[in-house]
């Protein structure tokens, strides 16, 4: 086209295109690209939309069952709820926009992954979030805090979407790169679901939603890069408007229910080229759009911007014939554009045209389905043998054991979030019966005595001593929050945010990750249907801990009604379900009160995983399960600490050292595939019988009681503390840190 750039080698390099790569695309196209193809081969295959280093790996992930629906490969995934419904949820990235533009950031990833539920067909009814954060000391990481929170509260309140759920960590390896990963999750018919296919040859492919501008171009190519110093991007963060992301939302739903359409997607990352292409791609069919139809905001865009801008609120379809004045009319309802800007073609293709000239004609396969694909090296990274080394008997044995306890609940990591979940409305739709701040999420699944469980769960500081163990740890960890509320695990969505594939140690780390999360899925029944890999989470060179964020749906059944962490009564009997074990290496505490990140992270039986979630829900098929909370960071005195906290009422407890296991360890240590629970004392003789059946071990510690919170240790009190105490620390200790009034 005239008036483009001449498409030079330097300019492919500027684009991101390795000389190999652009030496295909030349190949692909049998001459020099246009300025248009350029920008499109190089958000196509960018790392953000091709995933071509983490592919080969990505398919050793279980993603089939008898629950699922719809696995990878499309906007969402699902599984399968009861009475014909389904359960579409998904996670998704946002973290390079939120660190250079937060609140925009923050608010565009949630329309983001709230666009690829409803593109589904599916109504969203909850939104979750896992945040990872650098120190608060710093005054930059307060402030990013602040906005992100500002921005997902913003977006998702707008919409009538409740935020119902979360975790967010601290660390220094988030001191440049700050993480924002969304979850939404929606319910649809399992029989009435719409995919992004480009289906019908001679269909007409339309334009629905907010018009094109220049904002966000080339914001793929940005997210698979990592950061150098003061790199400063914001033309390339998208600006949302949530309230016309509701009318899309609405207006998507009245069109999907009237059938006029073959096949939708959202324009997310790469905007119309991603959207275009890959449903072509997905159907075998081509695309031709004439760019002169798209509705645009801004005077004398070209196709280039046209194509790669990811200005938000914006979806592509294809029409069935004949029904394009209908589209048009429920889209105008809505005050929304709909127009025509293209056809299905058989040949393939996707084609542009733009003021009678062709600017771009690229086989749609070849920018999809068959980008390039990478083995990168692997090489196990040089510090894990030295971080793997802790010797416990080493470590001083802490004087005051109730001073160990107030840091850890003092700790941003295990504080409470109560200061980001009350800027979240929670309770819109009222569905919400779990509120934020338990093991799970629960909401109610209208019209039925079902509920569904919703967890979001990873411990990098874990996935940072063995990849491996981490990964599968955050599988077993986010099963245990829905079991713990009464669910069955259904289905999982990943997260995997990593640093620079390039480098061989990076790709290793991500390698094993996704060996854990295989491992783990299968043992738990807990398929993965939908994700997201976030690479180059890297500022000069340093990368991020291993961050493979797991969500987790699960489904509660049977009668059987939603159990939550508070302790209930005085008199109940208090059980530990599981084995305690010396687990201190990788654990809040190691890090807290002696200020290292060392050892192997806590030993991981998957087949005890497995057996202690399914006791565990047959325990309360039983009926007399009155609490439950599973032991994660801070280990089982944090989790009783919550349990007495949540309830408002204390405990008096006694552990034994069975095997001169350390009091800290005792407490603090962070061993897997645990519970606490209560039961009335007339049901004691039920639990234990269930339990011994069920050939998990367990073991009464205690009783609900008083105002304070008392655990002996052989006999010897240990810990003694007024729960109001704890409950002031534990509440305040967030903010605090947020308006720097402790370090």
């Amino acid at each position: 086209m005239s008036g483009e750039p001449q498409v030079t080698d330097e300019l492919a390099r500027e684009h991101g295109l390795t000389a190999s790569e652009y030496a295909t695309v030349q190949k692909i196209l049998g001459r020099v690209p246009t300025y248009t193809e350029l920008g499109i081969f190089s958000v196509m295959w960018s790392e953000h939309c091709s995933y071509k280093s983490s592919r080969v790996h990505l398919k050793r992930l279980p993603s089939t069952g008898p629950q699922v629906v719809q696995g990878p490969g499309e906007n969402a995934g699902a599984v399968d709820i009861g009475d014909g419904m389904c359960a579409v949820f998904k996670m998704e990235s946002h973290n390079h926009p939120s660190f250079i533009e937060p609140f925009n950031g923050a608010a565009t990833g949630v329309g983001g992954i709230l666009r690829d539920v409803f593109t589904m067909g599916a109504r969203p009814v909850a939104l979750l979030n896992s945040l990872r954060f650098g120190t608060l000391s710093r005054p930059k990481n307060r402030y990013l805090l602040n906005r992100v929170v500002a921005g997902i509260a913003h977006y998702g309140n707008c919409m009538g979407v409740p935020t119902v759920g979360g975790e967010v960590y601290f660390n220094p390896t988030y001191n440049q790169n700050n993480l924002v990963n969304a979850m939404c999750v929606g319910i649809g018919r399992s029989d009435r679901l719409f995919l992004g296919q480009a289906k019908g040859v001679g269909n007409p492919v339309m334009y629905v939603g907010a018009r094109t501008g220049r904002d966000g171009i080339h914001g793929a190519t940005m997210a698979s890069e990592e950061f150098g110093e003061n790199d400063e991007k914001r033309p390339t963060v998208q600006v949302g408007d949530p309230f016309t992301e509701k009318l899309l939302l609405e207006a998507c739903l009245e069109l999907m229910a009237a059938d006029h359409i073959e096949g939708i997607q959202d324009m997310g990352a790469a905007g119309l080229t991603s959207s275009s292409c890959e449903m072509a791609s997905r159907a075998g069919t081509g695309v031709h759009l004439n760019l002169d139809l798209v509705p645009c905001r801004e005077t004398g865009m070209t196709p280039y911007e046209m194509m790669l801008s990811e200005s938000q609120e914006r979806m592509l379809l294809v029409a069935k014939p004949g029904h394009e004045d209908r589209v048009r009319e429920i889209f105008s309802k809505w005050d929304l554009e709909a127009a025509v800007i293209g056809k299905v073609t058989d040949d393939g293709m996707l084609r542009l045209t733009f003021r009678g000239e062709t600017v771009a004609e690229i086989p749609a396969q070849e920018l999809a389905e068959q980008a390039p694909r990478y083995e990168r090296p692997m090489q196990v990274p040089g510090y894990l043998e030295a971080v793997q080394a802790l010797d416990v008997d080493g470590l001083p044995a802490p004087g005051d054991l109730n001073a160990v306890l107030e840091a850890l609940l003092a700790s941003p990591t295990i504080a409470s979030k109560e200061w980001i979940f009350e800027q979240y409305d929670h309770m819109v739709r009222t569905d919400t019966v779990v509120r934020p701040g338990s093991d799970a999420a629960v909401l109610r699944i209208k019209g039925t005595d079902r509920y569904l469980a919703l967890s979001v769960d990873c411990n990098s500081r874990y996935c940072m001593l063995n990849p491996y163990t981490g990964a599968a740890i955050a599988v077993a960890e986010s099963a245990r929050n829905v079991v713990a509320s009464g669910a069955r695990p259904l289905g999982i969505t990943d997260c995997l945010n990593f640093g620079n594939p390039e480098r061989p140690e990076i790709m290793w780390q991500f390698a094993m990750a996704i060996e854990g999360i295989a491992d783990a899925s299968k043992a738990l029944d807990a398929p993965v249907v939908s994700g997201n890999v976030s690479l180059y989470n890297e500022t000069l060179g340093m990368g991020i801990y291993p961050t493979p964020t797991i969500g987790m749906v699960g489904l509660i059944e049977n009668g059987r009604q939603p159990v939550t962490i508070g302790f209930k009564d005085d008199g109940d009997l208090v059980i530990v379900v599981g084995r305690n074990q010396e687990d201190l290496g990788g654990s809040e505490y190691l890090a807290v009160w002696h200020n290292r990140e060392q050892g192997v992270p806590p030993q991981l039986d998957l087949g005890m995983a497995r057996r202690v979630n399914d006791a565990i829900l047959r325990l309360m098929d039983t009926g007399c399960v009155k609490s439950c909370h599973d032991t994660a960071e801070g280990g089982l005195a944090v989790a009783l600490a919550e349990c007495a906290m949540a309830g408002g009422i204390g405990a008096q407890l006694g552990l034994a050292t069975h095997t001169r296991l350390r009091a800290d360890a005792l407490l603090f240590g962070e061993s897997q595939s645990r519970f606490v629970l209560t039961v009335a004392p007339a049901n004691r003789d039920v639990m234990e019988e269930t339990l011994r059946e069920c050939g998990v071990p367990f073991e009464a510690i205690g009783w609900v009681r008083g105002d304070r919170l008392q655990i002996g240790i052989d006999r010897r009190l240990s810990v003694d503390a007024a729960l109001s105490r704890l409950a002031s620390i534990y509440r305040n200790a967030l903010k605090d840190q947020l308006e720097g009034r402790t370090a």
